[in-house]
């Protein structure tokens, strides 16, 4: 599993996509485990550490088709 890790300046919180490397902004009070958009190739990137900060593409969903 790719991961990246998020820079942080005085003024902007940002992390790279690990699936296209496009720079994406991270809100404040963002949490693990928490599900962000990239803006660019539209993966789902799951928030897996807040110290330092990372970011991995997120799970897959399965059905479990009521087992």
């Amino acid at each position: 599993m790719r991961s990246f890790a998020m820079t942080t300046d005085a003024s902007t919180t940002s992390a790279e996509c690990p699936e296209c490397s496009a720079r994406l902004p991270v809100p404040a009070g963002t949490v693990k485990g928490e599900i962000l958009p990239c803006g660019e190739c539209l993966a789902e990137l799951e928030v897996t550490g807040l110290e330092p900060l990372t970011l991995a593409l997120a799970p897959e969903v399965e059905e479990d088709w009521g087992e």
